[in-house]
């Protein structure tokens, strides 16, 4: 018998892998909600969706980290190193931005 549900994970990381301008919109929402309760474990896990997108391998070689190291930087209890945030960033191609708050 065919389940019809899935994972929501797996689901996100389709979604992210069949539309790359979804990333941009999707980590975006992510970071503006850091701040609040449960928000850091949100961006961990939206940051992984969007390594598993691009492949966690390749994200890992093109960031120059050891693979095993990213999976336990961006699992619910890591805690990367900025150094580890902006090379993660950089290898899915993407920018760390900043804006004024309203």
């Amino acid at each position: 018998m065919n389940n019809p549900s899935r994972p929501h994970d797996d689901a996100v990381v389709e979604l992210l892998r069949e539309d790359p301008a979804f990333v941009d919109e999707y980590l975006a929402a992510a970071l503006e909600e850091a701040d609040k309760e449960g928000g850091r474990l949100a961006l961990l896990a939206a940051l992984r969706q969007v390594a598993e997108a691009q492949g966690m391998a390749e994200i890992a070689e093109r960031a120059g980290i050891p693979r095993e190291s990213l999976y336990r930087a961006l699992s619910p209890n890591g805690n990367p190193t900025m150094k580890t945030l902006l090379a993660v960033l950089s290898a899915a191609g993407l920018k760390l931005g900043v804006h004024r708050a309203m």
